[in-house]
């Protein structure tokens, strides 16, 4: 479980590294990681507005993705299918889990923007 107070202490120390970088250091390293940052904006929509799975897509977590997206589908099959309390049931859990990744989606992307910040640190040294 991420732990608020932990990240940003984390997002901290990484601040620190970076400002003692050399400006071209700085500029190397921001256009390294430019496209490999995630937005906690566009994660929690996706989230919020596709129950299925497309915020772990984002992230790159296709298994995570294809298993929340597998089971909406299932879901759906077993309401089409005229089991609706069963259908209804497995997209309920699906979406109270991942409600639980919606309210967290700040603290989850500053953590994952923290690790790609950390790797691309190292190629700096």
């Amino acid at each position: 479980m991420l732990n608020q107070e932990q990240v940003e202490r984390q997002e901290e120390e990484i601040r620190r590294q970076i400002n003692a970088l050399s400006d071209a250091g700085k500029r190397d390293f921001y256009a390294s990681v430019k496209k490999r940052v995630k937005d906690p904006d566009t994660y929690a929509s996706l989230n919020w507005f596709f129950i299925a799975g497309l915020h772990h897509f984002y992230l790159g977590k296709w298994l995570n993705g294809c298993i929340d997206l597998a089971a909406f589908v299932i879901g759906i099959v077993l309401i089409v299918a005229k089991h609706p309390g069963a259908g209804i049931t497995v997209i309920l859990i699906v979406s109270i889990a991942e409600f639980w990744a919606l309210f967290r989606s700040q603290i989850i992307i500053q953590d994952w923007n923290n690790k790609i910040y950390i790797d691309e640190l190292r190629k700096h040294r």
